[in-house]
């Protein structure tokens, strides 16, 4: 069995979509292949493989409460692909978000829905997330967690000859079981959406987010996105960045 995960972030690193497709492909047999979906230059290396694909995962982000626009010429060209080639393989898709609730993806979902019954694919399903950004996060902090074990065990060995010092580990521990439940409701659902894709069933829709109360989730989204926008030239995108003049400030 073959199964193409395409990521159609345009991001070009540490994107939402690319962590979930990653979690998704350890649900699923057979070859995997991975492609990235960012400009028209990608189109027709992903058509080629879907030639001899028994399913196609798409992990994607919601924009403006639907399919991202370049994604939306790359179905054109999908569909037109299919239909020539007279492809039937199953299609499911991983919505992601950065809104708390998962069920925002269900227009996204329904697009690749009535897409599927145009191209005549078999639609399978899909998860869709809240929070996708600060569970993408998850990941960094896990690694970093690795990371603060490894020289404080170091650390340890050094000072006192003990490689498993009790209470880094504990820390570990405790770090690591709370990303986890973050987590959990995604790795449900996608466990359960590659029993799906294995068999070439329908899953249905499933939607599911990052298990934090909604306050909380509030909180460190605003401040997330307070960083990133001082980050991107300004406290409101553009307040601090440097602007050309204006005629009348020529005059």
């Amino acid at each position: 069995m073959k199964t193409v995960f395409i990521n159609c972030s345009p991001k070009k690193s540490f994107c939402a979509s690319a962590y979930f497709l990653f979690l998704q492909r350890l649900f699923v047999g057979g070859q995997k292949v991975m492609e990235k979906l960012r400009t028209p230059a990608d189109y027709d290396r992903i058509l080629k493989e879907l030639s001899d694909a028994q399913a196609v995962v798409f992990g994607i982000p919601l924009y403006v409460d639907s399919i991202p626009s370049h994604v939306l010429r790359f179905l054109e060209k999908m569909e037109a692909y299919c239909r020539e080639k007279d492809l039937h393989f199953s299609v499911y898709c991983i919505a992601n978000n950065g809104f708390i609730e998962g069920k925002q993806n269900e227009p996204l979902m329904q697009g690749f829905e009535h897409f599927c019954a145009r191209a005549g694919l078999a639609w399978g399903g899909g998860v869709g997330i809240g929070g996708g950004v600060m569970l993408n996060v998850t990941r960094i902090l896990f690694l970093v967690d690795v990371g603060l074990l490894v020289l404080n065990t170091l650390l340890s060995v050094v000072n006192t000859g003990d490689l498993f010092p009790k209470n880094a580990w504990i820390s570990f521990g405790e770090n690591a079981a709370l990303l986890l439940y973050f987590n959990l409701g995604v790795l449900v659902y996608l466990a359960r959406m590659g029993g799906s894709i294995r068999k070439g069933t329908f899953t249905g829709k499933r939607y599911t987010r990052i298990l934090i109360p909604s306050f909380v989730f509030i909180l460190f989204a605003d401040i997330f996105f307070i960083i990133i926008s001082l980050f991107e030239g300004g406290l409101f995108r553009g307040w601090l960045s440097k602007k050309a003049p204006t005629e009348a400030g020529r005059i």
